[in-house]
């Protein structure tokens, strides 16, 4: 399986300080190209998507973290 990307992806990490654990420059990196959504474009590219089925899935995102975000405050409150 290849996946050919018209644009390079491009994410960088420096160590923070001289004796960082790889295992840490790890998980930065993986959360930053989480953050980033890189692997989910690279899925979303590898086959067509329909325009409706894009817009529910996009809807579909959005209403989960927006009931999240309800949640979050919700807690606040009854503190």
């Amino acid at each position: 399986m290849s996946i050919k990307s018209t644009h390079p992806i491009h994410v960088e990490i420096r160590s923070r300080y001289a004796d960082e654990p790889i295992e840490r420059m790890i998980k930065r990196f993986s959360k930053k190209v989480k953050k980033e959504r890189i692997i989910e474009k690279v899925l979303d590219k590898r086959f067509y998507e329909k325009p409706s089925e894009k817009r529910q899935r996009l809807k579909k995102r959005r209403k989960k973290v927006l009931d999240k975000l309800k949640r979050k405050q919700e807690q606040k409150q009854h503190r």
